[in-house]
């Protein structure tokens, strides 16, 4: 997987791509991450970037010009045209499912832009994606990036030691996780549930499943609109809502 990413302040990624799984990543050639200042495509004299928005108001826009060329730069070897992801607050919702569609991609291109936004020219004629990570702004789309990186790196085989850990995330079998436990099994006068000591592993299974329904089902009952169940996980559901009406 090419990660290509245009920022106007490439050293916020150095201490993200140098460590941890990321790192590890690229060390194995899993991961090629390329971060390049689309500054050094301006035009004039002192590399302007950004200009005032015709018809006023506050803040400075982002020019067309410096990205189209970035990425025409970045994109003239390429075989075909990878998505174009642009950070932004008035994107689609950034899910799990979405990082599985672009993990299934060997190229993606981040957009990461500051001040006030971007020339819509640059949306409506270079983007293939508008990605929003939250109902919230930032200061730029660097930390976006990132987050979209590091979830869709989690997907690549061979990323994670365990290949299991990324299937068994919350969200990838559309329900939130079960808790974890580990040694000690007594803590503090805190013990881990029998069940799991037990050593039965259709029971723990049982166990772990519910768990996720019941987690889900208390914290994003949203999610069970949409996630595959069983008539075995809607009896349990049920179970749930009974046990809430007599208490």
């Amino acid at each position: 997987m090419r990660f290509d990413v245009l920022t106007l302040f490439p050293e916020m990624f150095h201490g993200f791509l140098s460590t941890s799984i990321i790192r590890k990543a690229h060390e194995k050639g899993l991961i090629e991450t390329n971060v390049t200042n689309f500054r050094q495509f301006a035009t004039d004299k002192h590399q302007t970037v950004d200009d005032t928005p015709y018809g006023g108001g506050g803040g400075m826009v982002l020019k067309p010009q410096p990205l189209f060329d970035a990425v025409d730069h970045l994109l003239q070897d390429a075989s075909e045209r990878p998505p174009i992801l642009l950070m932004s607050p008035q994107g689609a919702p950034f899910t799990q499912k979405k990082a599985e569609e672009l993990a299934g991609h060997s190229h993606l291109m981040f957009l990461c832009g500051h001040y006030e936004g971007f020339d819509e020219r640059i949306r409506q004629n270079l983007v293939t994606d508008e990605i929003s990570v939250g109902d919230f702004v930032l200061t730029g789309g660097e930390l976006p990036a990132m987050v979209i990186i590091d979830s869709v790196s989690r997907l690549i085989p061979g990323v994670l030691g365990n290949h299991d850990s990324a299937a068994m995330d919350s969200f990838s079998n559309g329900l939130l996780e079960y808790p974890h436990y580990t040694r000690p099994s007594e803590f503090r006068g805190m013990e881990v549930p029998e069940i799991l000591l037990s050593g039965h592993h259709a029971n723990m299974e049982k166990w772990r499943r519910e768990q996720s329904l019941e987690r889900t089902w208390t914290r994003r009952p949203d999610l069970l609109k949409s996630a595959p169940l069983t008539e075995e996980d809607r009896k349990f559901l049920r179970m749930l809502e009974q046990k809430k009406r007599s208490e």
